[in-house]
């Protein structure tokens, strides 16, 4: 997910967003556990996607304040 394309959502959505991509890691890594997946850079790429998010939530909740 592009930086733009994060920028642009609201907060509730970010912090929706945020929660899905968790759970989504969480069971990429169960499902690695049990049998090794094809693709192990995916682990990276949402943990990337998920600071992004984060890091544009606090800014958006700074400037409200």
């Amino acid at each position: 997910m592009k930086i733009a394309e994060v920028r642009e959502m609201s907060i509730a959505d970010l912090q929706d967003r945020i929660g899905v991509e968790k759970a989504k890691l969480d069971s990429m890594r169960i499902n690695h556990a049990i049998s090794p997946l094809e693709d192990t850079s995916e682990f990276k790429k949402i943990r990337r996607d998920i600071a992004r998010m984060a890091t544009v939530l606090a800014e958006k909740e700074n400037e409200q304040k």
